[in-house]
Formats: C-alpha cells, structure tokens, sequence
C-alpha cells in the first residue's frame, strides 16, 4: 500500500518540480533562447536526479540492517545500459547548447572572410572612439546601433547614425540592436538581466552584442565588473519604447544638439557626469 502511494505521490511531485521551472515571458530573444536552454536542461536534470536518489534512499533502508555485505557482480547489460544512456544525455546538453551559444543573438562572432574588417569601417566612421573588434549590421539591414562608453563610474551611450550621446540607453521594440561596448580607463561589464545581456568593457577594443528587444518597458542596467569604490552607484536605464516613439524620442535629442546628458549618470563621489567621460574619450580620427 506504501509504495503503491509512494508511486502515485512520485509523478505530482515531479510535476511540480517542472510547472516551478517554466520561465517567465522573455523580455527579448536573447532573453528567451537563454530560458529555454535552462528550461531544457532541467527537464532532463530533474527526474535524474529524482531517479538517483529515490534509489540511493531505497538502498539505505532496504539494506541498513544488512551486516554480511557481499560484493557486487558485474552486470554487462546494465553497464551498457547506462553507459548508453549517459552517451545520449550529454549528447542532447551538447547540441542544445551549442544551438543557443553559436547564435548571434548570444554570441556574436565576425565571420571569417573578411566581415572584420568591413564592420570596423562601417562603425569607426561615426563612433566616438574608433577601436577595433566591432561587428556591424549587415549593408541591407534596418538595425539599431549604440556605442556604449563606460568610465569610472557612469555610461556614454552614443548613437553614431543620430550623432546624439544620452545618459539613459533608449532602443527600439522588436528590432535588430548593436552594442558596440568599450571602456576609457579600466575593465567593466555591461549587464542587463532582464534581457539576458551581459558583456565585458575592455579598454582599447570593442565588443559587440546583438539582440532584439521584445517587450516594452524600463530596465537595469548595471556594472558587474569589479571597477573601483564607486561601482556600486555605476547604474542606468535601459528603456525599450514602441518604433515610433523610439524615432521621435531620437529626433527630440538630434534637435536639442545632440547631447541628451547634461545631467550625466549618478554615481559615488559625484564623478559620473558624461561631460568628464567625454573629456576622456580621445577626438575621433579625421
């Protein structure tokens, strides 16, 4: 009677296990592939591991009493069994993984022939720091891309098209977006969780992250680069507006002159103000 409930109670808890893990709506694709890989994995970790301990707490009161323990026989068709199975498991990690992580949506990387070197023309043009390293849009593509300078302790976001520097990062809903990423001075980290991004400011290069925002709304972005006494206080918006709102919130800061960080980023120690970043950012090559 025991293990017959036992048996029907195993099901439901490993029903609630799942229902627990099921992520919430992804706020861009980024966001989404990363939830979905986690989900994946953990479909297949749950009942492993429900499956190792029930028999691991079977064998301990099954056998608690037994003082003649007596060596294991060797079980071919039992090692084959799991030998094969564990084959198929990691089989199944591997592929999924590599599916999310060799997507430009997660891990941009320049193509081989020669796409370097186009990127870097198209984006030095306009940027405000011309450092190498950044992958630019296709030709034909209809993308956003926002040069994010990052300095002790506050953020530049430059748009080269618009020529306008902003101290709070405005993109477009459900469109292709580039970060170009750099810093002036020492290593910090773009981070915004809620959109699964996340990627290192080096000095001295670019690094560059795609996404395409989904959802509307205000999000944190944060430092998550160890960068000094004042990396706790290095915060901003990220705002992702509707298309038309987005065009007329640019044009708004295109018609103000261009700059749209007067009042800088807060920081600690009052040194946060976009001005003095700029006064870092060396003059754009003629």
């Amino acid at each position: 009677m025991k293990r017959t409930r036992i048996g029907l109670f195993a099901p439901l808890v490993v029903a609630l296990l799942l229902a627990a893990v099921e992520p919430a709506m992804a706020q861009s694709v980024t966001e989404r592939m990363i939830s979905n890989l986690n989900t994946s994995l953990l479909y297949v970790a749950i009942p492993i591991t429900i499956l190792v301990e029930v028999i691991l707490i079977y064998t301990v009161i099954r056998f608690r009493n037994n003082d003649d323990p007596q060596p294991t026989r060797e079980n071919r068709r039992l090692e084959i069994t799991w030998t094969i199975t564990t084959a198929i498991i990691l089989l199944f990690v591997g592929l999924a993984s590599f599916a999310v992580l060799a997507n430009p949506y997660v891990s941009l990387v320049p193509d081989a022939s020669g796409g370097q070197a186009q990127a870097q023309q198209q984006v030095g043009a306009d940027v405000l720091i011309n450092q190498s390293g950044a992958t630019a849009p296709p030709p034909d593509s209809d993308a956003v891309e926002v040069e994010i300078i990052s300095y002790q302790w506050g953020w530049t976001f430059h748009y080269p098209e618009a020529g306008v520097n902003a101290s709070t990062l405005a993109v477009p809903n459900g469109t292709d977006t580039y970060f170009h990423i750099t810093s002036t001075d020492v290593i910090h980290a773009v981070h915004v969780p809620e959109l699964g991004l996340k990627q290192d400011a080096v000095p001295g290069e670019y690094n560059t992250i795609k996404t395409k925002p989904t959802e509307p709304g205000s999000y944190q972005l944060y430092c998550a680069e160890f960068c000094g006494s004042g990396h706790s206080g290095m915060l901003a918006n990220m705002t992702v507006m509707p298309q038309d709102d987005y065009q007329q919130w640019l044009d708004q800061q295109e018609a103000s002159g261009g700059n749209a960080s007067s009042g800088g980023n807060a920081s600690a120690g009052g040194n946060a103000s976009n001005s003095s970043a700029m006064s870092a950012v060396p003059a754009k090559p003629a």
